[in-house]
Formats: C-alpha cells, structure tokens, sequence
C-alpha cells in the first residue's frame, strides 16, 4: 500500500499570485524527494514508538515540514527573491541548509531540499528530546503531540525484511537518534562525516561529533550492505502493509467509551444536582474499574490459531489453565500490576519496563503449579509477566517481568511457570510436539523423555547449579510441530529469567565455502563444543539473554606434535539489544567435558555477529616439552598475522604460532583480505593464571585492567 502525497505539477511557468518563488521551490522539493525524505524521517524516529506510529510520524515530519511563505528561505536561482528582515534563528537555519546540501554529492544539492531536509531531521530527533522536569515514564513532548496523518481502524508496517535487517533495526534501536541520524545521512544522503556533523548541529543535535563516531561502528565492516538493507522495503515508510487492528480490542474500547459516555453524563448530573442542594448520589459508579485492569476485558486466543497463522510469537498461544476462568484471581493480578503492594516481591530482567499495562493483556495460563496459584500475562508483544500467590498463608505474592519483544517460534517456545529448589517446570507453547532433556555435559548420552500435562506444564526439570562445582548443564530439547513447516529440534537453557535461553552453534568455516549461519546444536559436533563451554554460561545467568550461538571461527595445529586446538566466540544476545562476547580456547583434551579456557570477555559490543564479523584473538599455550608459545587465531578474512613487542613474529593465514617466553609482552595485529587491520580482543583483566591454563594477551602476565586498546 504505497503512501506518497497528491502528485502535483513540478514544473510551473510563473509563480502562482501572492506565492514567494521559495515557497514553490520548496514544495517543489518536498513533492520530487518525499519517499526519500519519509525513509530518513523513519529511520531517525525512535522504534520505541512501535512501527505503525513511526510510518505516520514519519509522513507528518515530512508534511509538517513546508511552512508558510515568511519561514521559507530565498530560493537559490537567477530570479531574487522578496528582501525582508528575517530573524537570527531563521538566518541560521537558512545557511547552515545551504552548506550541508552543497555537501551533499550524492544527493539533491538545491537549497530547498537541503532546508527541507534540515526541518524534517529537526522534527524527527525532537521525539527523543525530553526537558529536564519532564517525567521519565512518559514520551518525549514531541511524541504527545497530536499530528496528522491519522488513520482509524488499519495498523500500517513496512513490508519485513529478512534476518540481516531485523539485526541492523535493532542495532539502530539500540542508540539515539543523533546516532541513527548520523548513520542515515552518511549511508542514505550521501554525506561526508563532516557535512553530517554539520547539519547534526544545525538540527540541534546534543553531540554531533560523538554521534559521527558512534555510527561509524554500525553496519561494520560491511557498509555497502548495510546501505543496501537501509534503502530495503523494511525501512520504506511509503510502501506498507495493512492489517486490521484488534477487532476484539476495538469492541471493548467501543464499550469503554460508551461507559465513559454514560459515566460523564452521571458525573454532570450530579455535579448540576450538588449545585441545587440535592445530596447523595455522589458515589455513583465508583466501582467502576479501568478496562486494563478488567478481567473480563483480558484478551483470549483461539486454541487453535497458532496452527493458522504466520505470526508464531506470544500472541499465538492460547489460553491455558484450570483456573483461567477465576476472575478473582485474575482481578487480583492486575492489580499487583497496576500497583503492588509491600507484600508483592517484583522482580524485572534488565531493560524490561515494570510499568502497569496500557491497554488489555493478553491472557496465557491461570492455573495451580507446585502450591501456588499462578497466572501469565503478554503484554501485545512487549513483555511477559508472571503472578504466583501462594495457595497457603505465608510468603506473599511474586510478580516477575520479561522482555520478548520480536520472539520466535524458539524464543517464544517456552516460559518458566515454576521454579522450587533445584527444579523449574515450563509452560510449553501450542506448537511444540515434543519435550526432551539432555545434559550438556554429557554429549553422548541419549535425551530423557519429558512429561507433558495436557495444559503444556512439564514435570520438573532440573535447573543448572547457580555454584559450586559445574558437573552437568540440563536443557530442554524441544520438536516444533509440522504443522507450522517448522519441524526441527532446538535447545533452550535456564538462565534464571522467565523465558529460557536458545542455544545455537556456527561450525568451522569450510575451504571456499561462504560464510556460515548459525543453526540448531543438536548435531554431534555442536553438543561436543557446548560440552566444554556449557559451564561458561553461570556469566550471563538473570542478565535477559535471548540467545548464545557458538561460533567455531578458526581451527590451529598446535606446536610439537600437529595436535589441533579449536577457537570459539561465544556471543549471548540479550532482548534489549546489547551482547556480550566470550573468546574460548579448545586445547585437545582427555575428557570431552574439559572446561574451555576463556582467553577474552566483552560487553557492549557487536563482535561474532552480523556487524562483526571479524575476529582476532591469542593465548599463551604450554607443550608438553615445557616449552612456552604466543598462539593467535583470527577469522576466515584474516590472511596474515604479526606479533610484535619482545617477541615478534608473522604468519601468512589465520593462526600463528611463535616461541616466546612465559612472560614476554606481545602485541597482536592482523591483516584482512579485503584491506585493513585488526586488533586482538582483549580481556579487561589480566592475571597470573594456575600454571599450564591459557592466558589471554597483552605480555608479561600480572594483575592489572586493561583497556580495550591495551592501555593500563
């Protein structure tokens, strides 16, 4: 569904009477470059606004962008324009326009496009600027303000891209709008790094220079495909889809208003009543709940849609439960939402939002787990949220949330009803067809059945141990059903959050062959590297994570003997955007469950993913002669390694191996195929290990935190 403004004639004779040349001209902008000027609007809005929001705050910007004649700048032609006074600010805006679109070689140059530009980017980063006072909870002053276009009854999205451009939104979303507009105005515009920090300051921008910076990380190393997703259909406010909004949300709303009405009208009754003298009456409707927190207003999924649908998240799963019926109980949950009380213990995953819910939730199970009374809200593909009460006087009431905003026929396959002691059982989703378990740490060992309860509750399944010794790592292997065309098996791990963690694996890369996906790791190959790494995962447990894939990106033959190692980066991405990085070294091994040894640790970084592709890292490794060697290993576009410091030494390919003593200091680089260098990823802090455990770089090993460009 194309959505593009009333074409108009672009090319006039004469000025239409009483209308400035500007005017004309900088309507004349707006008409031949609104698709492109909408996607720039779409891409600086914040995705917080939800994607039908932004497509309509998107055209508004742009539309809202042509003012009346006195704001607009004298056009830039043979033919001058009125002489008027104009003030400082418009002054300002004016030429600041003109310098950043002469800047712009691949884009339209014209002074009225480079003004029109400079007003949407102003509107578009405005929804992201709150003044101090203002209140946290609430949206930017921008994002409040009623705009046109609107549109009733339709829910309007961009068509989806694939998975390269889900990863490049949510790399966007995960940092302001300066940033995204810096990012868009280099890869969409065509602007030079100092022609975007330009007009950064001329919209208004906290810190251009700093949002420069920041994006040119996004979208690394592969800019020209970053661009090429960036000018896709997922981010093209001007060619959408429809979907109807919430029928069943509509009536209630219907209904609500209709109360609302009917409530006024009572309210005006009385207070015209108050005024004659008559008292009473003046309680009238006070019981009168909100339709958020209204049981009966709880929105109830057909048993079988899940089977019917192409969306397969939260929202698919139906309403399970013995008790989903008890309106008391259910009552009794939203208000703990809306506001709990001392007695309610609130737990929330990190970046998930405990506010109460602005509309009707989503019901998935009411039902009695392990002595508690249980119920499981979705929040329309926010969060899910969990209230347990105890059934006998004691402990009070729990109420948990999780983010699973964008979940999966894997992310959205399981959720954490109970835990007791050493035991959690799970609420399975509609499609899963069959529930297994394993044990990480025993990879040749066949899956256990799993009881099911015809309501998707699982017996109990034991939990990874918080501490002490890491002697087995249980997952649930599930099988979805065929008829979603989805028949595969998968991992999922307890992580302490209400929603279990997907567990991935990527294998060494192939001679020749192209760069590799991650897939399931149910094959033997991934089962034996989870063996040594499972116990790795006590790092990320409560920290919201989404998934961990382990990346098998190089394999070296080790010094004196041929004996190969294997390098692993472990990367777990949370629901809120960031991730964070282990590097592992595989040394051959006795037992197949020997711990990796984990040779760096990042947070906050887009290495081993879509917009971090390359890698180098390095160890010290002891032989069994007694011999000491600096070890390195990059990715499949590392062609070359150096060492340099108090050893050096190159390698052509992507491992090195050099001689070096126990404590020499050694700086690794290398070189990638296409151009450009690498730096190895760091651990932030370095110590002297148990003796013959690999080390991670920079030499001599002692005590100290590092940087992540070596500095003490």
């Amino acid at each position: 569904m194309p959505i593009h403004p009333p074409q108009q004639q672009q090319h006039r004779s004469a000025p239409a009477p009483g209308r400035p040349l500007g005017v004309q001209q900088a309507e004349a902008a707006l008409v031949e470059h609104y698709p492109r000027l909408v996607r720039l609007a779409y891409v600086v809005l914040p995705p917080a606004l939800g994607r039908h929001r932004r497509v309509l705050a998107a055209h508004g910007a742009v539309q809202r962008a042509l003012p009346g004649a006195r704001a607009v700048p004298a056009p830039a032609s043979r033919v001058p324009a009125q002489s008027r006074r104009r003030s400082p600010e418009e002054a300002a805006e004016t030429a600041g326009a003109e310098a950043v679109g002469a800047d712009a070689a691949k884009g339209p140059v014209s002074a009225p496009y480079a003004w029109m530009r400079l007003r949407v980017l102003r509107t578009a980063l405005a929804y992201e600027r709150r003044p101090r006072w203002w209140p946290g909870r609430l949206p930017a002053p921008a994002a409040l303000r009623p705009t046109l276009p609107v549109v009733w009854g339709l829910r309007l999205f961009p068509r989806a891209g694939g998975a390269d451009e889900l990863a490049l939104d949510r790399a966007l979303s995960g940092v302001p709008g300066a940033v995204r507009a810096a990012f868009a105005l280099q890869l969409l515009e065509g602007l030079t790094e100092s022609g975007a920090r330009a007009l950064l300051a001329e919209a208004g921008a906290d810190d251009p220079a700093g949002a420069v910076r920041r994006a040119a990380g996004l979208g690394t190393p592969d800019r020209a495909g970053a661009q090429v997703l960036l000018r896709s259909g997922e981010f093209d406010p001007c060619s959408v889809q429809t979907r109807p909004s919430d029928l069943l949300r509509r009536r209630h709303r219907t209904r609500a208003v209709a109360l609302a009405a009917a409530l006024c009208v009572v309210a005006g009754a009385v207070v015209v009543a108050a005024e004659r003298g008559v008292q009473g009456a003046g309680d009238e409707g006070a019981g009168i709940s909100v339709p958020a927190l209204d049981p009966a207003a709880l929105l109830r999924t057909a048993a079988e849609q899940w089977a019917d649908t192409s969306r397969i998240d939260f929202t698919a799963w139906p309403v399970r439960g013995d008790r989903r019926g008890d309106d008391e109980l259910l009552g009794r949950a939203l208000r703990a939402w809306a506001e709990p009380s001392e007695a309610v213990r609130v737990s929330a995953t990190p970046g998930t939002v405990d506010v109460p819910p602005a509309q009707p939730p989503q019901l998935l199970f009411a039902g009695e787990v392990d002595g508690a009374a249980v119920v499981l809200f979705h929040d329309r593909g926010v969060r899910v949220v969990r209230y347990a009460e105890p059934l006998a006087a004691g402990d009070g009431a729990a109420l948990d949330f999780a983010r699973t905003d964008d979940a999966d026929v894997t992310t959205a396959a399981a959720v954490v009803v109970s835990r007791t002691g050493d035991t959690a059982r799970f609420l399975l989703a509609p499609w899963i067809s069959t529930a297994t378990t394993r044990d990480l740490l025993a990879p040749g060992t066949p899956d256990r059945p799993l009881e099911v309860a015809p309501d998707g509750v699982t017996a109990p399944v034991e939990r990874p141990a918080a501490g002490g010794g890491c002697d087995s790592w249980p997952v649930l292997r599930l099988r979805s059903s065929e008829r979603i065309v989805e028949n595969h098996a998968f991992l999922l791990t307890d992580l302490g959050d209400l929603a279990p963690t997907h567990l991935t694996y990527t294998p060494k890369p192939g001679g020749g062959a192209p760069a590799r996906q991650p897939r399931e790791a149910t094959g033997p190959e991934a089962l034996g590297a989870w063996a040594r790494t499972a116990c790795s995962l006590r790092a990320l447990s409560g920290s919201g994570v989404r998934a961990v894939n382990n990346w098998a990106f190089a394999e070296q033959r080790l010094p004196e003997g041929g004996a190969r190692a294997e390098w692993l980066c472990t990367r777990a991405d949370t629901w809120r955007g960031p991730g964070r990085v282990l590097v592992q070294f595989l040394p051959p091994a006795g037992s197949p469950t020997t711990p990796a040894a984990v040779v760096a640790d990042r947070n906050d970084t887009a290495l081993c993913s879509r917009f971090g592709q390359h890698i180098l890292a390095g160890t010290q490794w002891k032989a069994a002669s007694g011999r000491w060697y600096v070890l390195a290993a990059g990715s499949r576009a590392v062609d070359r390694i150096e060492a340099t410091g108090q050893v050096r030494g190159t390698a052509d390919g992507p491992t090195l191996a050099v001689r070096a003593p126990r404590d020499a200091s050694v700086r690794l680089t290398a070189g990638l195929r296409e151009g450009g260098t690498l730096s190895a990823v760091r651990a932030p802090v370095v110590c002297a290990p148990p003796y013959g455990v690999p080390v991670p770089p920079p030499y001599p090993i002692r005590c100290e935190t590092r940087t992540g460009d070596g500095s003490s």
